[in-house]
């Protein structure tokens, strides 16, 4: 008898362990670390494969927030958690770091960039950019769409450009300010603008458009885009995705994209 119930507890126990495993899932040795990234926008293409490949390699997460570096800037400083922050330009990483916002031992130049000027893909046609060119008769009535001039480093580099060839003053009435790079390179791929000023990283993503040229590299500002971990991070893993983001392996990634990687 008492065989008989040793034998029915030890049974029962056994199918409670099997419904309980089949409910919970066997729980992994190392729970998975998740990052939480601030990104410019016209990183997407080049950083979600990245961002892939750091998965299957570490079982890691990264979850990213694209904007205009303005934008995020500005979010981060309103105490929107977050772990990494690549922004387009050196400015508005400047302005993140006065606020005491990034752990300034992480700061480093990431990647370089070009910016171009882009037509709808059926449209496109060469233009020769150089100075004084008359930008303004080939929008004609229609708008020049770039990235909000005063904010967005995009659209900011394309105004320095535009006035050191001596064009701003007769295309400036015409400019679509759009609130990021990639919401000016979707004009033009909508052909809702005739031409757009974005990066050169951002027209390799986009079939709808096609550049037309290329800006002179001494006409704007380097185009660097700067990294940091945030001084507010909250994972753990914040500091190993930045290495990866470094590292030989996510180079590909972004020179298939574009990017210069700088070191």
């Amino acid at each position: 008898m008492k065989l008989l119930r040793r034998t029915f507890f030890r049974s029962v126990a056994a199918a409670t362990s099997m419904v309980l495993a089949a409910s919970f899932g066997a729980l992994p040795a190392n729970a998975a670390e998740k990052v939480t990234v601030f990104a410019a926008a016209s990183m997407k293409n080049a950083l979600d494969a990245i961002n892939g490949e750091w998965a299957k390699e570490t079982g890691n997460e990264a979850t990213v927030s694209y904007a205009a570096s303005s934008a995020l800037a500005k979010q981060i400083e309103a105490g929107a958690p977050a772990d990494i922050f690549i922004s387009a330009d050196l400015a508005w990483m400047d302005y993140v770091a006065d606020k005491k916002l990034i752990d300034t031992a992480t700061r480093s130049n990431l990647l370089g960039n070009r910016i171009v000027l882009v037509a709808p893909a059926d449209k496109a046609k060469p233009v020769e950019i150089g100075q004084g060119f008359d930008l303004a008769s080939l929008v004609g009535d229609g708008r020049l769409a770039m990235g909000a001039v005063d904010s967005v480093p995009a659209g900011k580099y394309g105004k320095a450009a535009l006035e050191k060839l001596g064009v701003w003053a007769s295309v400036e009435k015409k400019v679509a300010g759009a609130e990021s790079v990639r919401a000016a390179l979707l004009l033009v791929s909508r052909g809702e603008a005739p031409y757009g000023i974005v990066y050169q990283t951002d027209a390799a993503a986009d079939p709808g458009v096609k550049i037309v040229g290329t800006f002179p590299e001494d006409s704007h500002p380097a185009i660097i885009y700067p990294v940091a971990v945030l001084s507010e991070a909250k994972s753990p893993a914040a500091k190993s995705y930045l290495e990866f983001l470094k590292s030989e392996k996510a180079k590909p990634f972004f020179e298939q994209q574009g990017f210069t990687v700088l070191k």
